[in-house]
């Protein structure tokens, strides 16, 4: 067995690794403006391409453009040169990955290319490559030692590839202006889903909103708020803005004998945390929590601060928002 301590080679690999990154953020120059210039203009999909542990790194760019709005698949080179080049139109671009830019799996891909002047983007370690002068643009990962030093095992190119495959998306995702909205489309399931929805696909509104006038007795407060059961009623003055919420808490601040005869004016907290149909139910659970005191119960009012909808803390976990 060897005598290797794990935690030594674990940050000599990360080292190794980093040292790449910082040589690739140093790299980034006008060949990758030119190549987000391109795609920001793409009227098709582009379609990734690498062999092996490129291939790998080539299907995980190819999701994370999927997922911000750039349309993109990947397609194996072997395939393509077995009937799956047919699956890429002129109106699309090839992004195709190998350090070496010498695999020859990738030798149809370019030729195919070429005779249909599909734009290929090249990312590679080696300019002067098969690959790298083939491409009409060209993303270069610096020639940085694999972390595994004695089998040269494919770690911090990978690793290059991956980082440059994200700066790519990110890069598109703001040249398009893909907001979180767009964001949401792409992922609807999940925490992700949930923190990304807005408050106007929660909350409930019409009939189901507790309000009720300033001068209404405390007695059709207790109605409304035992009707709608959210514990809350919200206090509309005569233009119909909210001008408080009367929520449990209140009740017991103000309980005695005369408390039903009352008026809802007198009674309620004036001036309430408000939420926007808009605004992201992350946002929307954040204004619940942060402040003090926390609620749990948030009126929805539109631009004249008229309410809308009501949101409750249960609503935001039953979507998966913790």
């Amino acid at each position: 067995m060897s005598n290797n301590d794990p935690v030594q080679s674990a940050r000599r690999v990360i080292a190794t690794e980093r040292d790449g990154m910082v040589a690739l953020e140093q790299s980034i120059g006008s060949d990758f403006a030119e190549t987000i210039e391109r795609l920001s203009r793409l009227e098709g999909r582009l379609i990734c391409a690498g062999v092996g542990k490129s291939g790998h790194v080539a299907r995980k760019i190819a999701a994370t453009l999927a997922s911000t709005g750039t349309p993109a698949y990947y397609v194996h080179p072997t395939e393509a040169s077995h009937g799956d080049l047919g699956m890429i139109a002129t109106s699309d671009a090839v992004l195709a990955l190998s350090k070496s830019g010498e695999t020859k799996e990738l030798g149809d891909l370019i030729a195919y290319c070429r005779r249909f002047g599909v734009p290929l983007i090249a990312m590679t370690a080696q300019p002067d490559s098969t690959l790298g002068r083939a491409g009409d643009y060209r993303l270069f990962i610096p020639a940085a030692p694999e972390a595994c030093g004695e089998t040269r095992a494919p770690t911090t190119s990978t690793t290059l590839m991956m980082a440059l495959g994200d700066a790519l998306a990110v890069a598109l995702l703001e040249a398009r202006g893909f907001t979180a909205s767009d964001f949401k489309t792409f992922h609807p399931g999940g925490a992700l889903g949930a923190a990304l929805a807005s408050v106007g696909d929660i909350m409930h509104d019409g009939e189901a909103v507790p309000l009720i006038g300033a001068k209404a007795r405390m007695s059709e407060v207790l109605i409304e708020m035992t009707t709608k059961s959210f514990g809350c009623a919200g206090i509309i003055d005569e233009n119909g803005k909210l001008a408080g919420i009367i929520t449990d808490g209140d009740l017991r601040r103000h309980m005695g004998a005369d408390l039903v005869h009352q008026q809802a004016g007198d009674v309620m907290t004036a001036n309430p945390r408000t939420g926007e149909a808009g605004m992201l139910a992350a946002d929307a659970l954040r204004l619940m929590t942060a402040g003090e005191p926390k609620i749990i119960q948030l009126f929805i009012v539109d631009g004249n601060r008229r309410p809308i909808g009501i949101l409750h803390l249960h609503d935001l976990l039953r979507v998966g928002l913790k």
